[in-house]
């Protein structure tokens, strides 16, 4: 399994597809996932001639978790501390330019580092991640998440086990349900940031989430200068999961529009 260092962290990576034949799609996960998450979605991209690079950021799946992770979890270092991982991965790896796809929370990291590093990223997906919010995280996260590990359903419980180890599992849904998307901070708000990413940009979003409003999505359309809208219809918050062909199909025909040869 390959690892490497970034930011003194052992991060675990994968890469799939033959490099030089296509364009590079860098897969970003969400907040309570890891790399096992995209088994459905990345051979769709592969078979259709892209290389694809997906990784656990600090603390997830198989990467190194520190004594201090919980400590780094719920700080403001958190997103820019996770945006330089990325770009320490990008060196390690010797990429010059990828798109991204980003899942909930991963979307956030692909917003800070699109912005940060425009002349790197070719485009930006994102999938169901949330561009601000009225209440605190805390609030929305008790009102959305209301159950603890030992409460949730066998097959959840296993996923979990299943992506983070029998070590972490619980702990980490723990940690996640009650601080995730705080970075540190009471309200979250990507709306003043939209404006730097300009590359072009799907906003790709569940009509059915039951952690955020398909309002959402409007709004993160809106503000970006080259962005383009999709909502899945009949489809819950995991758009990955719940209809995975879908997935493919839209960030196909999205990229195709950006780099027309992978």
């Amino acid at each position: 399994m390959p690892f490497t260092e970034t930011n003194g962290i052992k991060t675990y990576y994968e890469i799939h597809g033959e490099s030089g034949k296509g364009d590079t799609i860098v897969l970003l996960h969400h907040g309570f996932g890891c790399t096992k998450m995209w088994k459905d979605i990345y051979p769709g991209l592969v078979e259709n001639g892209y290389k694809v690079i997906m990784y656990d950021r600090r603390g997830y799946g198989q990467s190194e978790r520190k004594a201090d992770f919980e400590e780094f979890y719920v700080s403001d270092r958190f997103r820019p501390e996770s945006v330089k991982e990325l770009a320490i991965l990008r060196e390690r790896l010797h990429l010059d330019s990828f798109h991204i796809i980003g899942q909930c929370e991963g979307g956030v990291i692909g917003v800070d580092y699109a912005a940060k590093y425009p002349d790197q990223v070719l485009s930006f997906v994102t999938s169901s991640t949330q561009c601000y919010s009225n209440i605190t995280m805390s609030e929305l996260n008790r009102q959305k998440f209301p159950k603890p590990f030992r409460d949730l359903a066998p097959e959840l419980r296993e996923k979990l086990v299943g992506w983070h180890g029998k070590e972490y599992a619980e702990s980490s849904y723990n940690m996640f349900r009650t601080y995730g998307g705080a970075y540190g901070k009471g309200f979250f708000d990507l709306r003043g940031l939209l404006q730097s990413v300009t590359c072009p940009t799907l906003v790709l979003y569940p009509d059915r989430s039951f952690i955020f409003d398909v309002e959402q999505a409007v709004t993160f359309y809106r503000c970006l200068p080259a962005g383009e809208l999709a909502v899945l219809p009949k489809c819950g918050h995991n758009t990955y999961e719940y209809q995975p062909e879908e997935y493919i199909r839209f960030v196909l025909k999205f990229f195709r529009t950006v780099s027309p040869d992978p």
